[in-house]
């Protein structure tokens, strides 16, 4: 048996008035998706538990069969297994967006989706004029960098540190949503100096010439120390493969062991070579038993609450990722295949949310139960009820559900 999970990050999402009443996975057309879900079964899957932030690399590790409440230790560490960063048992990792701000607000979390070379020179002076003496920085993919430092700077103010993801408060001021308690002073003196740093940088300069935001300044959170996973092999007795353009998934595959898979024209946006990540899946396992497929672009389209691109890249997903490896399952007959969203990222909040979201299961096994359709409401029907998001591949493995 081969297994294959296919996650659209942020697919699922609240009843739209602009769509009659209808959330975006409903309103897309999605037959392939509607056909996992009716020919299989399905439910709901609670990914972040309680007291967790309601975040990708949360539900990711959850999915993955990861207990946050037992392995999480932040987003940045994810991130630095993945760009091959070591990080100290005295050090703290944090993720560094390079974003927008204008007249004390957040105006976009990405700066613009800026590219990889141009965050690379931007990441490589902060590194020069504030590196060295327990500072890093290290260059990532487009908007999203890393920062380790030590601890030991980290001293000043009084109670835990909370940061906030920038795409939580886009639009918004930013100065209530700054680093707060032990260690804040630090980051946000970091947080003031990239912008004398960045402002008139001539990257910047030529963005605005073009119509672009520009990249003045970083924000920092998801801070967190080292992370340990046990081996997804050792645990599955499966050899396992990932596909994502997004380094905090890959961060959690390296970290479990799995082998990831670094598709040509895969960006994380909605620009994303779809065709290519389905071949990839499959050309994967010629020799892996497990292949997890994750797409960012429908979370994208949320947090820029772009409704029509959040159904087109359903629809992308549905048509090039979805139905290729149906097709193939079909003549095989050793495929098992599942639908889901790893978490909620609807259009009118911009944001992500803890609600449980459908999931679907399909392929030699699986016996079909009451849900009709792959969506939030049919999910209701579905016979496997609602589960626990780390328990979610012991229940995919199962002989028979």
């Amino acid at each position: 048996m081969k297994y294959i999970v296919v996650v659209g990050d942020g697919m699922a999402d609240y009843p739209m008035e602009s769509l009659g009443g209808k959330t975006p996975l409903e309103a897309a057309r999605t037959p392939n998706m509607d056909r996992v879900a009716r020919e299989g079964s399905g439910g709901k899957l609670k990914t972040v538990p309680g007291g967790f932030p309601p975040s990708s690399d949360v539900a990711n590790l959850a999915l993955l069969g990861y207990n946050p409440s037992k392995y999480y230790t932040g987003r940045g560490p994810l991130e630095a297994v993945s760009m091959e960063v070591k990080i100290e048992d005295d050090e703290l990792a944090f993720r560094c967006n390079l974003v927008t701000v204008s007249d004390g607000r957040l105006i976009d979390y990405s700066a613009g989706h800026i590219s990889s070379d141009e965050g690379r020179v931007l990441i490589d002076l902060l590194e020069e004029k504030l590196g060295g003496r327990g500072i890093k920085f290290h260059p990532g993919v487009g908007y999203r960098h890393l920062l380790v430092v030590k601890e030991a700077l980290l001293e000043d103010g009084k109670g835990g540190l909370k940061t906030t993801p920038p795409h939580d408060f886009t639009g918004s001021e930013f100065q209530p949503y700054l680093p707060r308690g032990r260690g804040a002073d630090f980051l946000n003196r970091l947080i003031r100096q990239s912008v004398e740093l960045l402002a008139d940088h001539e990257i910047n300069a030529i963005r605005v010439d073009l119509g672009e935001n520009p990249a003045n300044m970083i924000w920092l959170w998801g801070e967190g120390k080292s992370l340990r996973l046990p081996s997804f092999e050792k645990k599955y007795n499966l050899r396992g493969s990932l596909i994502s353009a997004v380094d905090l998934l890959k961060g959690i595959a390296l970290a479990g062991g799995l082998k990831v898979v670094d598709v040509p024209g895969a960006t994380g946006y909605f620009d994303t070579d779809y065709s290519a990540k389905g071949r990839a899946a499959l050309e994967a396992l010629s020799d892996r038993d497990f292949v997890y497929v994750h797409i960012e672009a429908p979370d994208e389209a949320g947090h820029l609450g772009r409704v029509m691109e959040k159904i087109k890249a359903i629809e992308a997903i549905d048509e090039k990722i979805v139905g290729p490896l149906l097709e193939s399952g079909s003549k095989s007959g050793e495929l098992r295949l599942a639908v889901l969203t790893d978490h909620a990222t609807p259009i009118s909040l911009r944001t992500h949310t803890g609600d449980p979201v459908p999931f679907a299961v399909w392929g030699p096994g699986i016996e079909p139960d009451r849900m009709e359709a792959y969506s939030e409401g049919a999910a209701r029907k579905g016979g496997l009820r609602q589960r626990v998001g780390h328990k979610f591949l012991n229940l995919f493995f199962k002989a028979a559900i």
